[in-house]
């Protein structure tokens, strides 16, 4: 396992050092998105119409995060479970560029295989610890789809958000190596 610190919009070789298990501090400008954005963003894909932010080397963490309490940037803001994105990512991928995304959970082997033949990667927030990631987080803005609430697209700049890589460029899956490692046979 090796500690990566990279700064967004992420390129071919940043992700090209990395693999399942390695330690990620991102920083820079990620964004927000769940669901309902997702369904939103590949339609208007499918219409041929622009999308609402450039997702070219960016990185879209699954988050719906909490109203932030006076003085906060943000409220808690731990990941949603990834596989509610999995009929969307590969469109994101593949038709605009998308380099990096952060959840929690399996993905589908669609998603993998998009992952590898795109040279995305897969990131891991800790879930259950939503109010420490927040404390990552230095600024927020809604910038598309403000009628979504906690849902809508948000600009976030985090400062060493702490993450883990679960699915590489190379076709590593970590969840797949963790249990192979510990299955009694």
């Amino acid at each position: 396992m090796t500690t990566h610190h990279l700064t967004t919009p992420l390129t071919d070789d940043d992700l090209s050092r990395l693999k399942i298990g390695d330690l990620v501090y991102m920083n820079g400008v990620i964004y927000t998105g769940r669901d309902a954005a997702h369904k939103r963003l590949v339609d208007l894909i499918n219409q041929g119409q622009e999308l609402p932010v450039d997702l070219k080397g960016q990185v879209i963490y699954y988050v719906g995060p909490a109203p932030a309490k006076p003085g906060q940037v943000i409220g808690s803001a731990g990941p949603t479970t990834s596989y509610r994105m999995d009929a969307y990512a590969p469109v994101l991928m593949e038709k605009k560029g998308l380099k990096g995304m952060i959840g929690k959970g399996l993905r589908n082997n669609e998603v993998k295989e998009a992952i590898k033949k795109c040279q995305a990667v897969y990131f891991g927030a800790t879930g259950g610890a939503g109010a420490l990631l927040a404390k990552c987080i230095k600024s927020s803005e809604v910038i598309a789809y403000p009628e979504l609430g906690p849902e809508a697209i948000r600009r976030l700049e985090v400062e060493n958000l702490p993450l883990t890589v679960i699915n590489d460029i190379y076709g590593g899956d970590l969840y797949e190596e963790g249990v192979k490692k510990y299955r009694v046979e």
